[in-house]
């Protein structure tokens, strides 16, 4: 048998994973209830590498039985707001929780009572003043410099784990994800 591979950014990345700890359950179970409690779509909204995190969370949600899309927080202040209604709620991503590009959607949002929730490292000021809940993640070193790579993986995690929890509370089955992912390899296997 071959020993694990050890490759140093693999290593750190599973140390941002395990650092997600209890501290979250709580915040979590408030964000898994606001999306349950929608009648609309959750728009997942973020910029630059969180933004294309938070477009995969939209298509794995999508797929699995909750309605949702990515809104570029650019084009929301160029006119796309108004795909933003008052029975939707926002799923935004931000390392800093200061990321200025977000500050039209989250004041939008939050001034049509459309309930926010924010997966970020900083719960004290800029976005987070817009949240009703806060998805906290741990401060953690990136596994190269700045780049986003570390807490990109912390971020979709949370994701993957709001979206997999929804649908199960919603009884999302096997045939229900057949009947919308019909193509490819996943769409040939009529039994999971």
């Amino acid at each position: 048998m071959s020993k694990p591979w050890k490759n140093p950014v693999i290593l750190q990345e599973i140390q941002a994973l395990t650092a997600l700890t209890d501290d979250l359950q709580e915040p979590f179970e408030k964000a898994v209830s606001i999306f349950l409690g929608i009648t609309g779509r959750i728009i997942c909204t973020g910029i630059g590498k969180s933004g294309n995190v938070a477009t995969k969370i939209a298509a794995t949600m999508t797929s699995t039985g909750s309605p949702a899309f990515f809104l570029h927080p650019t084009d929301a202040a160029h006119g796309d707001l108004g795909s933003v209604l008052a029975n939707d709620a926002i799923l935004a991503l931000s390392r800093s929780g200061r990321a200025e590009e977000m500050n039209t959607v989250m004041d939008f949002a939050h001034g049509k009572g459309v309930p926010v929730v924010l997966i970020s490292e900083n719960d004290r000021d800029s976005l987070a003043d817009y949240a009703d809940v806060v998805l906290k993640m741990p401060p953690i070193k990136e596994a190269w410099g700045h780049a986003p790579t570390t807490s990109t993986i912390m971020q979709m995690a949370i994701g993957d784990a709001i979206a997999v929890t929804l649908a199960q509370k919603k009884g999302f089955t096997d045939e229900g994800f057949h009947e919308l992912h019909p193509g490819g390899v996943l769409g040939e296997k009529k039994k999971f």
